[in-house]
């Protein structure tokens, strides 16, 4: 859950007064008695005076160095908190990105701005069967220049420092070094306005394997320290839990919207899609169903996975057709459905030239359609060209044609 009031710094390392007082009184109040009980009274006060002042020296010292560390262990976890709210921003919003490279942008914006003194940064994605990398997020970086290059993950840094194994964050601080091919031939100082010359690198793995790497650059030498590999092992931790849970929900969203044999839209999705229709001013929109007239032959003479491949080149060949200008659904069965824009001849001649393509496959694919115009009464539309397609499919039943 994010983080809600959250507690100020003006009293973190803070002692009250009552607390000052036992820390100092009761120590001076044992070295009082202890000082008259073994010296004579003029040699107690002096000896009480000299241990008193250095006491209260040392315990001045001692709490000013309590109390700074307590704040920068305050300022640390405000930054795990920070990067947590961050974390769980990206994956509360992660439905609202169009692409998983969206979403990889907002992932790096993020770490960038909550590690110290990190100016510039790059996502690279790795390729598990080839070990190829791929720039596929940058911020003040060369994205053009960076994808040109063709390289592996054993050219990387991260791979060299950790042997191979790649399970922890490194950081190279001086990359303006006399011998920078010592450290990445492809830190490219063309690549940014400015020199990078310190760079950290976390691996993201999600589910055991390596997803990729974060590099985060700075133009400063030694800008990152043990504090600032914590906290990116922190974000790329929560990151991969993130991209993980961003990933799924994509696929949920597919499993939702797409149907699985045919890849085109489901019947839910069109339903959807058709109410923001734009409707063009001088092209009229068209229904278009179209139905296999022989799916069940197919089934019974050649099996169900004759018929689901018939099923699959149908929509192939209304996808290559129509799509992705027009919406095309696998409406139920073995019945499409398409949402086109005029000419209504050229979609005419569109229709026969596909029924003649699919006639030509072995086997054989044969289908009705019936179409007509859409003007905003979808319910009427669609059920004149269902009728129409209807009619087609009574009509080649009494002419005894396929």
């Amino acid at each position: 859950m994010k983080t809600q009031k959250r507690v100020s710094t003006k009293y973190i390392g803070y002692l009250d007064i009552k607390q000052h007082l036992l820390l100092l009184v009761i120590p001076l109040l044992l070295i009082s008695i202890i000082s008259f009980t073994a010296f004579d009274t003029g040699s107690a006060y002096q000896f009480l005076a000299l241990i008193g002042c250095g006491y209260t020296t040392c315990y001045a010292i001692t709490y000013f160095v309590h109390r700074q560390n307590m704040l920068r262990l305050w300022q640390h976890l405000e930054h795990v908190i920070h990067i947590n709210d961050t974390t769980y921003e990206l994956v509360n919003l992660s439905s609202q990105y169009d692409s998983e490279q969206a979403f990889l942008d907002a992932l790096l914006l993020k770490a960038i701005s909550v590690i110290d003194d990190a100016e510039m940064g790059s996502i690279i994605l790795v390729d598990n069967q080839t070990n190829q990398l791929q720039f596929e997020s940058v911020i003040g970086l060369n994205i053009d220049a960076l994808q040109n290059i063709n390289f592996t993950l054993k050219d990387t840094f991260l791979y060299r420092l950790t042997q191979g194994r790649c399970h922890k964050t490194v950081v190279i601080s001086n990359i303006n070094a006399k011998n920078p091919k010592q450290y990445d031939q492809f830190v490219l100082p063309n690549a940014s306005i400015k020199p990078i010359c310190s760079t950290l690198s976390s691996p993201i793995r999600i589910d055991g394997e390596l997803y990729g790497m974060m590099n985060l650059d700075s133009s400063k030498m030694e800008a990152f320290g043990d504090y600032d590999i914590n906290l990116v092992n922190i974000l790329t931790s929560e990151a991969a839990n993130a991209i993980s849970l961003y990933q799924k929900s994509k696929k949920i969203e597919l499993l939702a919207d797409y149907d699985g044999l045919t890849g085109l839209y489901n019947r839910k999705k069109f339903d959807a899609t058709i109410l923001q229709w734009q409707h063009h001013p001088e092209l009229a929109s068209y229904i278009i169903i179209l139905d296999m007239d022989n799916l069940k032959p197919l089934n019974d003479q050649y099996g169900h996975q004759a018929g689901d491949d018939a099923l699959k080149a149908f929509a192939q060949s209304l996808k290559s057709m129509w799509h992705p200008h027009f919406l095309v659904a696998r409406y139920g069965g073995d019945e499409f459905i398409a949402l086109c824009r005029g000419p209504i001849d050229v979609l005419e001649q569109q229709i026969t030239q596909l029924q003649h393509d699919l006639t030509l496959l072995n086997p054989a694919i044969h289908f009705s359609y019936g179409l007509a115009q859409y003007n905003q009464d979808w319910s009427n539309a669609f059920k004149q060209a269902d009728n129409n397609m209807y009619s087609q499919k009574r009509l080649k039943k009494q002419l005894n044609q396929p």
